[in-house]
């Protein structure tokens, strides 16, 4: 506790009246000068004293109580400072400080730690606004910071760096470091399937020497075996590759490790591109006119997304017809073309009530089942001719349809029913209509089926009684759909209330097409809110067990938990940047924590450029911590220089809260009356004797 003095006035008189009597008693003064030549300065003395009263001087002393500086100490702790020995350099230097610091009299020392995690940057400086937001400028010690220099929120006004007090830092990294790593420059979200992307990359390399070329590894979709290629290092590479499929579409590129790199996390990036079909082509072969063929062909002309090529059988060659052939409008059913030439140009082919006859030869139905096995895709749509001697199952298509025909057909009012795969399959799940109850699931009914066998697949829907109505399968790379009847079409004409034919059609031609989000074993995997998110359909509950590979290598196994009818999930904390893999034995898929290149994997090497606007600013000091780890810290006065080569300073501001304030007359009234009255009678005494020198 001390205190100060100083004097105060607290004039008895307004301003008005107080200067008005000063300047008439200056001007009495310097008449009485010119008319009394004696006296002047004992005049001059009894006046002044009397103004002086009239200012009511008094002594205020200020009672006032020291407050500590305050210091902060950040360690930098983002995922750069995990590289090398930086980590341990932070540790060991931040104890020192502590310990060094804290003998430290008058002194506050705070100490942030910048967050760990998913940082996409360092932001030193908004954890230093928070923790100094209390304290007052003139509090300000001075701020020391740990770090490997990579700090990516610097202020720009050099008036707020010098706000912080002397800035200085202590830089956990070596001086000589090397490290290459893979940067994109430019590549696309989406692409489209069949058609070429390009994509923009380099490899930069910190101190390239005589390695002026480095090796890169291109795989597609987990490829087993990379395509090689040597490129120079520090120089922009376009990269084209071809969009193969719909979804995830992984380009994995990659730069094996070279000789005292500081570390390989950011030497691989696996590119994730989504693609997207442009137009669907399909080509839709109805047997003979009947009045369901509207309804697919409504269905397919109604998505934009969709090229129909519709071709219906009006006239077979054994039919007889008088009609000349100069007078027919038909055209010859191309065959060749469609079924040979441009078969594999189309992505789904539809045979609606299709039955044999002689216009489409038996070799070519060779070529369909081919074409399914190869990646195509069939849907069957079952008319009466199914169950007789022209069936197309007496075909070669045979090898891919997933159920045989009994011989029956079924003539009776049936409705739709899902079985329970049917319930959890994406294709029919949550398959509702208006005036649906659990036990009616509240569509029309259809009025004839073609019973059948199933051989293999997936039977998602009966008909009548049990028997199956649409069955799924997947043959080879390609998929096929049957549909065991020819009746769909009452749905779309509102037969006892219609129901959902649009959006069976619409998830059954897209399902076939290979459509992601209807696969019915499908795995998405996100990343929201620093968790990974996995989620699998299946069409049991039985548990999956995954494989989870983080950004650094290592990896986790976990069983997925049911979460509802059909779908596993999984949440587990990510922490690191980069990439994960998740593997469920039969699929990979990938999602990116942070951006394709963050700054906290592209810069990593240590600096002392982006702090020095800081550190000059501020008149502090930067000292690398491979050279020395136990610099000495002093308190010294405002305005100097604030650190040396092993030496760093801490502003001694000597701030003081005023507790309380006194104030004291400058003379006791008394002594005023009679000091007054002494200096009145000496004067009076003075020019009554005449014998004044003054």
């Amino acid at each position: 506790m001390n205190s100060t003095l100083a004097i105060d006035f607290a004039p008895i008189l307004s301003d008005g009246y107080l200067y008005g009597l000063c300047a008439l008693s200056a001007l009495l003064l310097v008449l009485s000068l010119f008319l009394y030549k004696s006296g002047v300065l004992a005049r001059t003395i009894c006046t002044g004293a009397f103004i002086l009263l009239l200012f009511n001087p008094s002594i205020v002393s200020e009672l006032r109580e020291a407050v500590p500086d305050v210091a902060v100490i950040v360690a930098d702790h983002s995922p750069s400072q995990s590289f090398g020995n930086r980590k341990e350099r932070t540790d060991s230097a931040l104890s020192y400080l502590q310990q060094k610091t804290a003998r430290l009299s008058d002194l506050e020392v705070r100490t942030v730690t910048s967050a760990e995690g998913l940082q996409q940057d360092t932001r030193l400086f908004e954890e230093l606004d928070h923790i100094l937001s209390d304290v007052p400028l003139s509090r300000r010690a001075g701020v020391i910071m740990i770090t490997d220099g990579q700090v990516h929120d610097t202020p720009q006004d050099k008036q707020h760096l010098t706000d912080y007090g002397p800035i200085s830092a202590l830089i956990t990294a070596d001086k000589n470091e090397r490290d290459r790593q893979l940067v994109v420059l430019e590549a696309p979200s989406y692409g489209i399937v069949g058609q070429d992307i390009n994509i923009r990359y380099r490899i930069e390399d910190s101190n390239p020497g005589t390695d002026d070329y480095a090796t890169v590894l291109i795989r597609q979709d987990s490829d087993n075996r990379p395509q090689m290629k040597m490129v120079p290092v520090n120089t922009d590479q376009i990269l084209q590759t071809t969009i193969s499929h719909a979804g995830q579409n992984i380009i994995d590129i990659e730069t094996p490790p070279t000789d005292g790199e500081l570390t390989a996390a950011n030497n691989r990036l696996p590119l994730i591109v989504n693609g997207v079909r442009d137009r669907l082509r399909v080509l839709l072969v109805s047997g003979q006119p009947h009045t369901g063929g509207r309804t697919w062909r409504d269905m397919l002309t109604s998505d934009p997304g969709v090229d129909l090529v519709h071709f219906t059988i009006l006239r077979e060659p054994n039919k007889l017809d008088a009609t000349p052939q100069r007078e027919l409008s038909l055209i010859a059913f191309p065959f060749q073309e469609l079924f040979e030439i441009k078969l594999y140009d189309f992505d789904l082919i539809i045979f609606d009530r299709y039955r044999l006859n002689r216009i489409l030869p038996n070799y070519y139905f060779g070529n369909i089942a081919r074409y399914v096995k190869e990646g195509g895709a069939l849907l069957e749509a079952s008319g009466p001719d199914f169950a007789t001697e022209n069936s197309v199952y007496t075909t070669d298509l045979q090898q891919v349809l997933p159920a045989f025909p009994t011989g029956e057909i079924i003539n009776q009012a049936f409705k739709p029913t899902l079985t329970d795969k049917g319930k959890r399959h994406p294709v029919t799940e949550n398959l509702k209509w208006p005036g649906a109850t659990p036990e009616n699931p509240g569509w029309g009914s259809w009025l004839r089926q073609i019973a059948v066998t199933p051989l293999n697949g997936e039977t998602l829907m009966n008909g009548a009684g049990t028997e199956p109505l649409l069955i799924l399968d997947r043959v080879g790379e390609g998929r096929v759909a049957q549909l065991a009847s020819d009746q769909i079409w009452l749905w779309s004409r509102g037969f006892e209330g219609g129901g959902p034919q649009a959006e069976l059609l619409r998830r059954m031609a897209h399902w076939l097409m290979k459509e992601p989000e209807l696969e019915e074993n499908a795995l998405d995997v996100t990343i929201e809110d620093n968790a990974l998110l996995v989620r699998r359909r299946s069409l049991t509950d039985e548990p999956t067990h995954i494989t989870i590979t983080k950004p650094d290598g290592s990896i986790i196994e976990k069983d997925m938990s049911v979460s509802g009818p059909g779908q596993l999930s999984l949440h587990e904390q990510v922490d690191q940047l980069g990439v994960y893999i998740v593997d469920d034995g039969t699929q990979k898929r990938f999602a990116l924590a942070g951006h394709i290149n963050p700054p906290e994997l592209r810069q990593i090497l240590g600096t002392e450029d982006k702090l020095a606007p800081a550190v000059s600013a501020s008149t502090g000091t930067t000292i690398w911590l491979e050279k020395t780890t136990q610099p000495e810290i002093r308190l010294l006065p405002p305005d100097r220089r604030y650190g040396g080569k092993n030496w760093i300073g801490l502003r001694a501001n000597r701030s003081y809260n005023v507790t309380g304030v006194q104030n004291t007359p400058f003379l006791p009234e008394w002594l005023y009356a009679l000091t007054l009255l002494a200096l009145i009678i000496g004067c009076w005494w003075l020019e009554g004797r005449g014998k004044s020198k003054l």
